[in-house]
């Protein structure tokens, strides 16, 4: 059993049969998080993978289904990085996943220069508002603006952390693409895959997948579009197999 506090509840991972610790009080886990799990390349059996900006857990969590490699997740919150734990032992998966408690732009300090395959991160989207503008949930307003740490900051993390050759996926707004993709070469992550997501077929893209090997050569690949509903506003198959299962990447390796 999980010890569940305060207004913490369990939620269905229903393709990875798992479930995840969650709570209304704080950020919860998006669209986005399934996204860039499914989107990101693993390795199989070989390799070691960390998780920026980790949240409660999810991509480390989604990313343990698909790969038999240790998984290392990045957490500043102790809220979220409480119930990311208790939500890996929970699944069982104490074995592959480990939570490190601590700040992105203090990366040296928890874990070892490239030393990594693959690093993932759903990172704060948005510029830090004025004070009177925030959320006055700090844990929502942390989440989502560069509070505690900014674009750069995840760009140059995920650069240290990952071997020559290795990769970095990062989901983000379309707004911030060219942020990202000069962020991204400033600190030796060549862009290689870039792709749009779409709320339906007609509306603008209002997601972007991109992926960056580190000190690769230039040669940016522009993935067909995905769309997360069809005309009937139901899901896509393709979401829908995310979300729901019978989804098998195509970037395993």
């Amino acid at each position: 059993m999980v010890e569940l506090k305060e207004d913490e509840r369990l939620d269905y991972l229903l393709a990875e049969n798992m479930r995840i610790i969650q709570s209304p009080s704080v950020f919860s886990f998006s669209t986005d998080a399934v996204l860039l799990a499914h989107f990101s390349y693993l390795p199989i059996q070989k390799g070691k993978v960390v998780d920026l900006c980790s949240g409660n857990g999810i991509i480390p969590l989604l990313l343990s289904a698909r790969t038999n490699v240790h998984i290392t997740g990045v957490e500043i919150q102790e809220r979220l990085f409480d119930m990311a734990q208790r939500s890996v032992e929970y699944n069982d998966r104490q074995h592959q996943i480990t939570m490190k408690k601590g700040d992105v732009k203090e990366i040296d300090q928890l874990l070892h220069h490239s030393h990594y395959d693959v690093v993932t991160c759903n990172p704060p989207y948005f510029n830090t508002p004025p004070g009177d503008k925030r959320n006055v949930n700090e844990h929502y307003a942390i989440a989502r603006h560069e509070i505690l740490c900014t674009l750069e900051d995840t760009i140059q993390a995920s650069s240290y952390l990952l071997k020559q050759g290795g990769k970095a996926s990062f989901v983000h707004r379309p707004g911030r693409l060219m942020d990202i993709l000069s962020l991204m070469r400033k600190h030796r992550l060549e862009p290689k895959r870039l792709r749009f997501v779409y709320p339906k077929p007609g509306r603008e893209a209002n997601t972007i997948l991109i992926e960056g090997i580190k000190d690769g050569k230039p040669d940016l690949k522009i993935l067909p579009p995905l769309y997360v509903y069809d005309e009937q506003n139901e899901y896509t198959k393709e979401v829908h197999d995310m979300l729901y299962g019978n989804h098998k990447s195509d970037h395993q390796t």
